[in-house]
């Protein structure tokens, strides 16, 4: 029960930082991710495109929107495992506060490290 109040928390706590900032956030043109193997301490860094999707080994991850303000940075994701039907993830990360709302899979780790516009 506590693992679902946290969970709970940490998406309003996401929600009112996305809301928040959301007057002072310009959309981006790109998200980078860093996606870990948690087995194999594999470590891949993944640039994304608003409705893009890449492969990482078995998770499929999409980029809905990406927002940045001077301070930090927003992605609305949808990360999938390629075997189930309902996604692992499917919200706001916040690249400050990776574990506010983060993925739960009990092999990989995404985490957004930052949203930008193309020119840099």
């Amino acid at each position: 029960m506590k693992q679902i109040s946290g969970i709970i928390l940490g998406l309003v706590l996401a929600t009112a930082a996305v809301a928040q900032d959301k007057g002072k956030a310009r959309s981006g043109d790109i998200a980078s991710l860093r996606a870990l193997d948690t087995i194999t301490g594999l470590v891949k860094d993944l640039s994304l495109k608003p409705g893009e999707r890449v492969s990482y080994e078995r998770l499929t991850i999409r980029l809905r929107e990406c927002r940045y303000t001077p301070t930090d940075s927003y992605a609305s994701l949808v990360i999938r495992d390629i075997r189930e039907e309902t996604p692992r993830f499917d919200g706001w990360m916040v690249a400050s506060s990776p574990a506010l709302s983060a993925m739960d899979h009990p092999r990989y780790d995404v985490w957004l490290l930052s949203c930008k516009t193309s020119e840099g």
